[in-house]
């Protein structure tokens, strides 16, 4: 999901509009979850000292899967000329095919040390977790972090980042290290050169649409081949329409969660623009990158993304587009929540295996990009947030439009922000079934009552698969 699905393949084959079958799951976690191949292979333990608080041995390699995404890998092989000054080699491999390429891996009990576990390729943390494949993090958030020996790792990081690492307990499985936000992105170029405001009501996006679309400019486009981007901004409206317990009932497969006032209305928002024409020509064909380009080249005003877009839509974006991201536009005075809010959270999962080899390399290589150097080297570098909290901190001057704007929505929107979890606790049913009728929603080929209620129904048989490991919200 978010910055973890950039520069990916389509991997969601939508159903016609006579069907809507559900694709079959993703993942082959049940072979992962057999496999314990290798045995004990692990290397020795290193000392622990002040400057090696995890024990890592100096003298081992370290074997680091990154994806190649939206955020590239610069990043990364910078935080490894960093790692290697003291201990061993990093051998560092870049795919957009983490499942492909690792799933085998996981298999043999011969995983990497560490892994970017991102794209549309990426692997079931949740399930992974659940059969005990992966290393719990405990230990990386209790050590001292590199700029503060006397500031835990996770008292370095921002809100949630550390919530979206569990499932259903204390233990935390993985680290999220960019700081993605949500929203409706937006060339205030454009805005400005034709006098327009940004929307805060519905009825006056509509307004807006209208007299862009005389214009012959688009209100929307969006990633059609891949709906499943639709919920960066339809999450955190519905959220916004009857507040956080509408979403947190969604997340829990609560009965009739689909089917609530907050979802009837955004849905019926959404049916709007494509009933009204306001959305792009074209757009249910349309990849995420094909779609960004038809957004930098002017063609619409609105298109829903994550933080990461301003790097991956670079080589299209002209240089006084002045790209941003506003929060989500409300229905009415009617909201529970103010204007403001946003879906803002921790992306970019890392994972360290159960069966790796070097398994405190990989924590400690995490530490290393939890330091400001990194997370300032990444926003640099790739234009995003981290979870490294104040990391950016008197770098406004040197930040790009769109990382400038991510930053200062997050700190308006204060409290208001809205953190779903469906996409990662339920990745089949957010990604797959959802995601299938949003964009027969949005296409115009389905009528709102009609997709709460298949929403619903796949919502419900998720809730009753007893494959499906569930989670709730305290």
């Amino acid at each position: 999901m978010g910055p973890t699905d950039v520069n990916r393949r389509d991997l969601i084959k939508r159903a016609g509009a006579a069907g809507l079958v559900a694709v079959p799951a993703m993942s082959m976690l049940s072979a992962c979850a057999t496999g314990d191949g290798g045995g004990d292979n692990k290397v020795a333990k290193g000392e622990k000292s002040k400057d090696n608080p995890l024990g890592v041995n100096k003298d081992a390699p370290l074997d680091f899967v990154i994806f190649d995404g939206g955020f590239g890998t610069q990043y990364g092989k910078d935080a490894a000329k960093i790692y290697e000054r003291k201990y061993g080699e990093v051998k560092l491999t870049a795919t957009q095919k983490i499942r492909s390429v690792l799933q085998p891996r996981m298999v043999g009990g011969n995983p990497p040390d560490l892994i970017d576990n991102s794209g549309a390729e990426d692997m079931d943390a949740a399930a992974l977790a659940a059969k005990g494949q992966l290393t719990e993090l405990s230990p990386l958030l209790d050590a001292p972090s590199i700029d503060d020996p006397n500031t835990k790792v996770r008292d370095t990081l921002l809100p949630g980042t550390i919530e979206m690492g569990q499932y259903g307990d204390e233990k935390v499985w993985r680290l999220n290290y960019a700081y993605t936000v949500y929203g409706q992105w937006y060339s205030k170029k454009l805005l400005e050169d034709n006098g327009w405001e940004y929307p805060k009501t519905w009825d006056e996006m509509l307004a807006l649409c209208a007299k862009a679309k005389k214009k012959g400019i688009a209100g929307w486009t969006y990633a059609g081949q891949h709906p499943y981007y639709i919920p960066f901004t339809l999450y955190p409206f519905i959220g916004k329409i009857g507040g956080p317990e509408v979403l947190k009932n969604i997340d829990n497969l609560e009965p009739n969660a689909w089917k609530q006032d907050a979802v009837k209305s955004a849905f019926e928002a959404y049916h709007e623009l494509a009933a009204k024409g306001y959305v792009l020509r074209g757009t249910p064909g349309l990849d995420h990158i094909q779609s960004q380009t038809q957004w930098t080249k002017g063609k619409c005003i609105f298109i829903p993304n994550g933080s990461w877009v301003e790097n991956e839509a670079a080589d299209t974006t002209p240089a006084d587009f002045e790209m941003a991201v506003g929060p989500v536009t409300g229905l009415d005075d009617s909201d529970k929540l103010p204007f403001g809010t946003l879906w803002a959270q921790a992306g970019e999962p890392y994972i360290v295996p159960a069966q790796a080899k070097n398994p405190d390399g990989g924590m400690e290589f995490l530490r290393i990009l939890l330091s400001k150097q990194s997370a300032q080297n990444f926003a640099k570098l790739v234009k995003s947030l981290t979870c490294v909290a104040g990391a950016t901190d008197g770098m406004e001057a040197e930040m790009s439009p769109g990382l400038a704007s991510a930053s200062q929505v997050l700190k308006a929107a204060g409290d208001n922000v809205l953190n779903p979890r469906i996409f990662d606790w339920y990745k089949t049913l957010h990604k797959e079934q959802i995601g299938s009728v949003l964009a027969e929603l949005m296409a115009g080929r389905m009528k709102p009552a009609e997709a709460m209620n298949k929403c619903q129904e796949y919502a419900d048989k998720t809730a009753k698969d007893d494959s499906v490991k569930k989670y709730k919200h305290a």
